[in-house]
């Protein structure tokens, strides 16, 4: 068998291993950031039950600044376009290691509970001004 004439570069990884690879890297980073927020909206109840209102508004800020990124990419976490070059996928989950249900309703389920755990501290940061 001859060898093509010019410059020959064997391929050393088909091209969708490399997407797969990166893909995963992205959902792995996804992950993590949704469980540092996750956790932070979590907390900002228990911070305020336990009278740490400072802990409970750096929570609820931290969320925020999340919230207007959201906001300023139509909703869309900019991981999710990220990760939607490496593969044609599009369930809820493409994206983040999370159950499909749960991605799929993780903005209302979390934004409930983020908007809950805010107006909680509001009222514990006001009865304790009194």
């Amino acid at each position: 068998m001859q060898r093509p004439q010019g410059d020959f570069v064997p391929q050393l990884q088909p091209p969708n291993v490399a997407h797969t690879a990166v893909l995963k890297a992205i959902k792995v980073l996804h992950t993590i950031v949704w469980a540092l927020f996750a956790g932070c909206i979590l907390a900002i109840p228990t911070a305020s039950l336990y009278g740490d209102n400072r802990a409970a508004l750096w929570l609820a800020a931290i969320v925020f600044v999340e919230v207007v990124v959201l906001a300023l990419n139509k909703w869309r976490c900019p991981l999710t376009s990220l990760a939607a070059r490496y593969t044609t996928d599009r369930r809820a989950n493409f994206d983040i290691y999370l159950p499909e249900w749960l991605a799929k309703h993780n903005k209302v389920i979390f934004g409930t509970i983020y908007l809950v755990g805010v107006a909680s501290a509001g009222v514990h940061w006001v009865l304790a001004a009194r």
